[in-house]
């Protein structure tokens, strides 16, 4: 996967395939927990730039997400931030732009400090800040 920030949205183009389809032309719901895990994930390491570990996460299943679609888009923003706990919404989109999945993550995250000394971040970097959202879709068709 190839993250891509977009405004307060961190931002992934990916593209479903019947391998992990759990009913015919089905995303997995799992697969689809992964990938909001992983938009989420990256929100706290780009945009919070520390590194941090899911607490909770609760999953809304709008609609199927078709592993025919040549990509879906994975949203990913933080909602809110107390102290070390910090609120992620992420989002699947179909190509059609239609909402397939929402959920909510809750991440302990770790200081700064904490998290390059006792878990060796890196501050992170994204994919290529020149290539836009619509570039990365026409890749994809």
């Amino acid at each position: 996967m190839r993250f891509y920030e977009d405004g307060e949205d961190i931002v992934s183009v990916w593209q479903p395939n019947q391998h992990f389809q759990s009913w015919i032309n089905t995303l997995h719901g799992g697969i689809q927990a992964t990938l909001l895990d992983e938009i989420c994930g990256w929100v706290i390491f780009h945009k919070m730039q520390t590194a941090g570990v899911t607490a909770k996460m609760e999953i809304r299943y709008r609609k199927p997400v078709d592993t025919r679609q040549p990509y879906i888009i994975l949203r990913a923003r933080v909602q809110e931030k107390k102290r070390n706990v910090v609120i992620v919404k992420g989002e699947i989109w179909s190509a059609e732009n239609e909402l397939l999945a929402e959920c909510e993550c809750t991440y302990f995250t770790f200081s700064q400090k904490e998290a390059e000394e006792k878990m060796g971040f890196l501050p992170s970097s994204l994919a290529d800040e020149e290539t836009s959202l619509d570039d990365i879709k026409n890749q994809c068709k």
